[in-house]
């Protein structure tokens, strides 16, 4: 694990822990990350459906101490779109789930868990205060859990002469 980066478990149980809303939003947006984002979407937004089975997932957890010998979800993260209804169609079914059970059972157990209630769409089940108000907020996301680009400053093409830069 490089340098302090904390496991995606360890940033939703410090979101679980905080007390007020303000608090969670820090955290959230302090540790923001692409891989995170796309977690937190994936449980979220109703538009983003798992080809995964629903439920349990026979998979041996990895026992050994943090930060040691497991693959984080930060970096496995980049792979989820194979998981999700649609954005792979090339790959079989039961390749997938065996490439899914192969991804959690590197993974330390808290990030597997973790990754199996965003599959279920239960992460807000589990980490208390995760909610659909925090991560808007958090991300600046709208309802669609897309960027509120409404309020950014597009440049224009041309210079404020008129003239092409």
């Amino acid at each position: 694990m490089a340098g302090s980066t904390l496991l995606y478990s360890e940033i939703l149980a410090k979101v679980h822990k905080a007390k007020t809303k303000e608090q969670k939003v820090h955290i959230l947006k302090t540790n923001d990350s692409e891989g995170l984002r796309m977690v937190i979407k994936s449980s979220f937004d109703p538009k983003i459906e798992w080809s995964m089975p629903k439920g349990e997932v026979p998979y041996k957890a990895n026992d050994v101490p943090m930060g040691t010998e497991h693959t984080v979800l930060a970096m496995e993260s980049k792979k989820l779109w194979h998981f999700i209804k649609g954005a792979d169609n090339q790959t079989p079914q039961h390749k997938k789930e065996t490439m899914f059970i192969q991804m959690l059972e590197g993974l330390h157990d808290s990030e597997a868990k973790l990754l199996i209630a965003a599959k279920d769409k239960r992460l807000h089940q589990v980490y208390k205060g995760l909610s659909q108000q925090v991560v808007k907020e958090a991300f600046d996301w709208t309802d669609d859990y897309k960027k509120d680009d409404q309020n950014v400053y597009h440049a224009n093409s041309r210079s404020a002469s008129g003239v092409a830069g």
